[in-house]
């Protein structure tokens, strides 16, 4: 069975930020506008834009359109398979 490393990089790249650490932290309490995630990092939104697809791009984070705001939360299919992954470079 051939493994999919590009899938995995793009979600070990989304846990090597420590602004998506934080981000992925709020989300954990549940889905947030975008507008509230720049308020609590106090970063720009291309910033905050860049960040988000990343976790999106690694299925991490789920995103709601909502007008012309975005809603995220966690992926809990995302989450699952990060932990698999983990699980899979045990010794």
């Amino acid at each position: 069975m051939d493994k999919d490393y590009e899938q995995e990089a793009k979600v070990f790249k989304a846990f090597c930020d420590p602004n998506r650490l934080k981000i992925l932290n709020i989300l954990k309490d549940g889905e947030h506008c975008a507008c509230k995630l720049l308020e609590i990092l106090d970063v720009s939104q291309s910033t905050l834009s860049h960040h988000m697809k990343i976790l999106t791009d690694a299925r991490v984070v789920n995103v709601r359109k909502d007008g012309k705001w975005s809603h995220y939360s966690l992926s809990g299919d995302g989450i699952e398979k990060v932990i698999q992954y983990l699980k899979n470079y045990r010794m």
